[in-house]
């Protein structure tokens, strides 16, 4: 298997209940909550409940159903939290890293969002 899930990073713990988070929004198949190192005034992860490393992983693995639950979660706190420029917010960023290059920090897929100022650039050279 060429995604080796270790079922002790901190995501796992927080979907056990071991460890306490501040959610935002739960549904069957996902979890949403604050950052507890926020890099923007708004800092959200979105994590899927299921034993996924990375978006590749999941988009490999995942069931139809885990896909759209993760992909509607993301947009329901967007929605939620009102900052989708076609909603009137000022916009948002969305970063999945994966891997050493990516500097994925924890071995289990999730999705940062980002928002409440202006963020810069993404990449610098």
């Amino acid at each position: 298997m060429p995604f080796a899930y270790d079922d002790q990073n901190i995501f796992a713990k927080i979907l056990r209940g071991e460890i306490p988070n501040d959610t935002v929004m739960e549904t069957e198949h996902s979890l949403a909550f604050n950052d507890i190192q926020p890099q923007a005034p708004v800092h959200v992860l979105v994590i899927p409940r299921g034993p996924y490393v990375t978006w590749d992983h999941f988009a490999a693995e995942a069931t139809d159903a885990e896909i759209t639950d993760y992909t509607r979660t993301i947009q329901a706190v967007i929605a939620k939290l009102g900052i989708s420029p076609g909603e009137g917010g000022q916009g948002y960023r969305l970063i999945a890293n994966s891997g050493e290059a990516g500097i994925q920090e924890v071995p289990h897929l999730h999705t940062h969002i980002l928002s409440g100022r202006v963020l810069g650039r993404m990449l610098q050279r």
